[in-house]
């Protein structure tokens, strides 16, 4: 099964999978409650999480770089485990409302599965990302493909509904700036 290569390849498929503005509403307040789980644990755990969040970052970068070859559940793993371990009430805590955000978004908005479950770590990177976007008032209407000027043109089998792993290739993204 063929892998997308790259995070920049990525991007538009993840956003392809975000087309709803009522799911992003809801990725956007589920990633609010963790990035705020994440300040309130700097606030309450200020000698052990901050080495521990340097250490999740280090750990992020790696993954990012395995992705493209397979999903990198193990470095999601790692990073969960020591900001976990560093902010044991805070971080499940912000982690459990963002997925729990994010999931109604994709099973009973959107109808599709998150992409996490194959790109863990560039699906964290993009929901970020997107989280970004967001908080500078974008992406609230419409399609976020056209606001961005991304072109995305989904495999027959995933435009016909299929999952990606259904027909052993992934999704084929190009990220195209029009002027």
């Amino acid at each position: 099964m063929s892998r997308i290569q790259s995070l920049n390849e990525f991007w538009p498929f993840y956003l392809s999978e975000h087309r709803s503005p009522t799911s992003r509403k809801l990725h956007f307040v589920g990633t609010s409650w963790f990035l705020g789980t994440v300040g309130a644990s700097f606030v309450l755990s200020p000698i052990f999480f901050p080495p521990a969040f340097v250490g999740m970052v280090g750990l992020g970068y790696v993954a990012t770089k395995m992705e493209s070859k397979k999903a990198a559940f193990l470095p999601m793993a790692g990073m969960v485990g020591l900001m976990s371990a560093a902010a044991p009430l805070t971080i499940p805590a912000g982690i459990v409302g963002a997925y729990a955000m994010a999931w109604i978004g994709h099973f009973r908005v959107e109808h599709n599965r998150p992409a996490t479950f194959t790109y863990p770590v560039w699906s964290l990177v993009s929901d970020l990302k997107m989280w970004g976007h967001m908080a500078r008032g974008r992406l609230w209407k419409g399609d976020p493909l056209e606001e961005l000027n991304l072109n995305y043109e989904a495999p027959a089998a995933v435009a016909e509904g299929l999952s990606v792993d259904a027909v052993g290739s992934a999704p084929k993204a190009e990220a195209v700036r029009s002027l």
